[in-house]
């Protein structure tokens, strides 16, 4: 088989004497030659450490034979640009960054790949592009940061913020969270979007076993990075291709480790739009349907207590997998070139528990604590739920779906007919809640926050200002057609679709209409106008009558990769990828 970088030497003639520019040899260009992606840069903790790894892959190609070139397309960091417009761009970025390496390989293709990420959008994007271009290649993630004293991580700083803006805490306090929230690099120790997905990425069989989620200063990633960068060289003479791995089989594998780790509600945009990248169908009814049954795990935050740099020392993702095996397609293939079941059996002959055991022992020591293992994994016969930890909610205020993370909502609001008080931007709900002019008993919702609206930025500060407070994070409900942070607990139910920006039902509610919950029954609907109740008709009567009246706003953006999201985002609910005229 000839490899395409020799196809391509042949058919550019000035791409051999580039290459030596750019300090090759002349021995490196009939080699093997791999794409290294990556999202590195001092962009946060999740990427800035990422050219270390990077240059492992890089030894271990060239000692297997292979000749690697570094590409770079840093990420943004969604706790960064918290509470302002920036995180408007958030979501946009996982496009780009897919784009951006689609790019990379389709103007000089390469042999093979190996793509590496830590969070949000660097993550689901390189996955993204990793299908698109189709390279021989695997993934390589990029750990997670250690706790701060009294094992503080990150999500709990929402918490401290709303306390301070309701002066429960003086301002050294809060300051003291601040400057020990995020003590090393890595993805943020909580099992958000960005742990959430590095676990997707080994549970779809795109990662070397056992290698998601890692700590990220631990010398072992380093060892799984060379690794990576040798293996991608065999999966380039082999021919290995992603399409040739990926399938309906191993998104259902993903999904049921989701459930088992509950993970985050972003999960339902970044599997349905990877999905699509195959030319596979996800929707929220999969997750909803796979998650029925399902038992829930981790006892990880933010649903559950301890950070995730125990994750790993519990067994990480395999250890996951022993638990929910007989649910499990053991006959899925991965990078390895092995089946899920025959690389989980490698995994104990080779030792892998009894070195996670060793780390575990430390961390307890380091840390002055005594966990076990079943106390970070429960067994499957202990689950923490066994209802999985997500549920899609429909009715004629979702038509299409809603999300919710039950495991992270107190039990009292699973069925509550509540109060509608409708806000059209986050920026006027966090204010009211913060002023006390949300009451027990609302239904708050906001709107025009999805992809086409204005780039569905998350609702975090919201959502901690709610959840924070005792009354309230018992007593109302946020409503969006945006999205949640990883971390968000509470009483949150996002990606609300249709949207308001496309005239979804949410943008018809109005102050005081009644709005009823019911995670049970999986139902989200309008069940009453100006706090009386309706029957189904004349609810429905009463929305066509406010549907005529509507009109589409004015573009929030006129320029730029907000507008192209804006005018291109597919549904919340079909995972907000780029969409054109042809596939809508």
């Amino acid at each position: 088989m000839e490899l395409t970088s020799q196809k391509m030497r042949k058919l550019a003639p000035e791409l051999d004497p580039l290459r030596l520019g750019t300090g090759w040899k002349k021995e490196d260009l009939s080699k093997p030659q791999i794409l290294i992606e990556s999202t590195f840069g001092d962009s946060h903790p999740g990427s800035g450490h990422l050219d270390k790894l990077v240059a492992e892959v890089w030894r271990g190609v060239a000692d297997e034979g292979g000749r690697g070139a570094r590409y770079f397309c840093t990420d943004i960091c969604d706790g960064e640009s918290q509470g302002t417009d920036g995180i408007n761009y958030s979501l946009v970025s996982r496009e780009i960054i897919a784009n951006m390496i689609e790019i990379h390989e389709k103007a000089t293709p390469f042999d093979g790949g190996v793509f590496l990420s830590s969070c949000d959008k660097g993550m689901p994007g390189n996955l993204m592009g990793m299908a698109r271009v189709n390279v021989p290649g695997l993934v390589v993630t990029g750990g997670t940061m250690s706790a701060g004293p009294k094992l503080l991580t990150l999500e709990q700083l929402g918490m401290y913020s709303a306390r301070y803006e309701r002066g429960e805490i003086d301002e050294d306090t809060f300051n003291w969270a601040k400057c020990n929230a995020c003590p090393s690099c890595g993805a943020c120790s909580f099992i958000g979007t960005a742990s959430t997905m590095q676990i997707m990425a080994e549970a779809l069989g795109l990662a070397l076993p056992g290698s998601a989620l890692l700590p990220a200063t631990s010398p072992d990633l380093l060892e799984y990075a060379y690794r990576a960068g040798r293996h991608a060289v065999r999966l380039a003479l082999a021919g290995l291709k992603p399409s040739d791995i990926v399938t309906m089989d191993s998104f259902e594998n993903a999904i049921l480790v989701h459930a088992a780790i509950s993970g985050s509600t972003n999960a339902l945009l970044h599997i349905p739009a990877l999905a699509h990248e195959y030319g596979i169908e996800i929707t929220g009814d999969t997750f909803d349907r796979l998650h029925r049954g399902a038992h829930y795990l981790l006892d990880v935050r933010p649903a559950g207590r301890w950070p995730a740099e125990f994750f790993y020392y519990a067994g990480g993702v395999p250890a996951i997998m022993e638990e929910i095996k007989p649910m499990l397609h053991l006959d899925a293939m991965t990078v390895t070139g092995k089946t899920l079941g025959e690389n989980l059996e490698e995994l104990k002959r080779e030792g892998f528990y009894e070195k996670c055991r060793e780390w575990l022992d430390a961390a307890n020591k380091r840390h002055g604590i005594s966990l076990r293992r079943e106390d970070i994994i429960r067994p499957y016969d202990r689950a923490i739920g066994t209802e999985g930890s997500i549920a899609v909610l429909k009715g004629n205020l979702a038509p299409e779906g809603a999300v919710i993370k039950h495991t992270a909502c107190p039990k009292e609001m699973f069925e509550a007919t509540l109060y509608a008080r409708p806000f059209d931007s986050e920026e006027e709900c966090l204010d009211a809640v913060l002023r006390h002019r949300v009451q027990k008993g609302d239904a708050v919702l906001i709107r025009y926050e999805g992809p086409r609206g204005s780039g569905m930025p998350e609702m975090f500060y919201t959502s901690e200002a709610i959840s924070s407070d005792e009354e309230l994070g018992r007593s109302i409900a946020l409503i969006t057609d945006g999205r949640f942070s990883g971390a968000s607990t509470g009483p949150v139910i996002g990606h609300c679709s249709p949207e308001a920006a496309d005239g979804g039902p949410i943008a018809l509610v109005e102050e005081g209409d009644l709005i009823y919950i019911n995670v049970f029954e999986r139902r989200l609907e309008i069940v009453g106008i100006k706090g009386e109740k309706r029957s189904p008709k004349e609810v429905e009567a009463v929305l066509a009558e406010r549907r005529e009246k509507w009109k589409r706003r004015e573009r929030k953006y006129k320029s730029g990769v907000l507008r192209l999201f804006s005018e291109h985002a597919a549904s919340p609910m079909k995972g907000a990828y780029l969409e054109f005229a042809d596939e809508s």
